[in-house]
C-alpha cells in the first residue's frame, strides 16, 4: 500500500492514481507482467491467486509469461500485455527454430549400414520401390558382389517394368504411407512411371504425405509455393513449410530460409540457418557463409567453425564399399 506499489514489480503509484486510491498491489495487476517462475501464482489481471487450488489458473498459451484465472480476465488484460507477449512468442519461436533439426531425419540414413547418405541424397543412393526404402549405392554394390539380384533389404524381387514398379508404388500409397504417397507425388511432377505431367496432383499428394509425416514432402511444397508451380504463389505458406521440414533436420530447407533472411539483410539469422546446414552436410551452405566471411559479415571463427562441421559430416558419410561403388562409376 502507498508508495510501496506491486509487490511483484518495481512499479509503484503516480501522485495521480494516489489521488484515485489506486495504490494497491492488486489493482495494479494490470501494469506488471509475471513472469512464470512458479512464484507469481495469481492471476495478471485481477491478481487473484490459485487459494489451494480452488482457482484454477492457466498460463498465456502464445508466451507463457503470465497466468489468467479465467477468459474475461484475459480479454481485459490483452492490451496491456499484447506487446510483451508478441515479444516473447517471437523469442519462443524463434529458440524452437534455432535449437531443433541439428541431425537429419531417419530416412536420410542408409538402413542397411546405418550410416547417413550423402547430398543430394538422389545422387549417392537407389529408391526400392517394394520397400520403399533408399539404400546407399556403396550397399547396393557389395549386395551384388554377393550375388543378390532382389531387393537388398526386404529381398522382393525388383520390378521389371514401369507399369509393376507403379503398381507397387499405389499398393503402398493405399496404406497411407508417407514415402510413398511423396514418391507417387514425384512420378506426376516429372511425368514418370507412364503418368502425365501433372502438378497440380503431385501438390495434393505433397500435402497427403507432409500430413503422414514426409519431411521430403513438406520441402517440396514449399518449392510448389514459393515458385507457384501447381499452386497460386505464396511466399508465407512457403517459409511455413520450409521452417517445419528445417526443424526435422532438412538441410535444403534450412539453406532456402537462410536465403530468405540474407534477402532482407539478416545476416546474423542467415548465418545461423547456414551454421546448422553445413553441419547437417550441405556444400552451398559453406560456400555461402565463405561468401559472407569475405564481405566482412561472419568472422573468422565462424568460417572455421562451418568447414570443421561440414566435413565432420562428410566425413560420417565415408565407408570402403561406397568408395568402392564410387570407383566402379555406380
Amino acid at each position: 500500500t502507498g508508495r510501496k506499489g506491486c509487490l511483484r514489480c518495481s512499479w509503484t503509484p503516480g501522485r495521480e492514481e494516489e489521488r484515485r486510491g489506486r495504490t494497491t498491489p492488486a489493482a495494479s495487476m494490470n501494469r506488471c507482467i509475471a513472469v512464470d517462475d512458479g512464484s507469481t501464482d495469481v492471476c495478471a489481471n485481477c491478481g487473484k491467486g490459485s487459494e489451494g487450488g480452488a482457482i484454477k489458473l492457466k498460463n498465456c498459451t502464445a508466451c507463457r509469461l503470465v497466468k489468467y484465472c479465467g477468459v474475461d480476465c484475459q480479454k481485459a488484460h490483452r492490451k496491456q500485455h499484447k506487446k510483451a507477449c508478441k515479444q516473447r512468442a517471437a523469442e519462443l519461436k524463434d529458440e524452437r527454430l534455432f535449437s531443433q533439426g541439428r541431425e537429419r531425419p531417419e530416412a536420410h540414413f542408409c538402413p542397411i549400414c546405418t550410416l547417413p547418405i550423402p547430398l543430394p541424397m538422389n545422387k549417392h543412393s537407389v529408391f526400392m520401390a517394394c520397400c520403399m526404402k533408399r539404400i546407399c549405392k556403396g550397399c547396393v554394390v557389395a549386395a551384388k558382389k554377393r550375388g543378390m539380384l532382389d531387393c537388398v533389404f526386404c529381398r522382393a524381387p525388383l520390378p521389371e517394368n514401369d507399369a509393376d514398379m507403379l503398381a507397387m508404388v499405389r499398393a503402398r500409397v493405399a496404406k497411407k504411407d508417407s514415402v510413398a504417397t511423396f514418391c507417387l507425388g514425384q512420378k506426376y511432377r516429372f511425368g514418370e512411371l507412364g503418368l502425365q505431367k501433372d502438378m497440380r496432383r503431385a501438390v495434393e499428394l505433397y500435402t497427403e504425405a507432409a500430413e503422414l509425416g514426409s519431411v521430403e514432402a513438406l520441402y517440396n511444397l514449399g518449392n510448389a509455393y514459393d515458385l507457384g508451380k501447381g499452386v497460386q504463389q505464396d511466399m508465407a505458406k512457403a517459409v511455413e513449410f520450409w521452417t517445419k521440414a528445417a526443424m526435422e533436420g532438412h538441410a535444403g530447407s534450412r539453406l532456402n530460409l537462410g536465403y530468405l533472411e540474407a534477402e532482407k539483410g539478416n545476416y546474423n539469422r542467415a548465418l545461423k540457418h547456414w551454421l546448422i546446414s553445413a553441419k547437417l552436410g550441405h556444400e552451398d551452405s559453406v560456400e555461402n557463409i565463405k561468401r559472407m566471411f569475405m564481405r566482412g559479415l561472419a568472422t573468422k571463427e565462424q568460417h572455421a567453425e562451418a568447414l570443421k562441421e561440414y566435413q565432420d559430416a562428410v566425413d560420417e558419410t565415408k565407408s570402403h564399399d561406397r568408395d568402392e561403388a564410387k570407383r566402379l562409376g555406380y
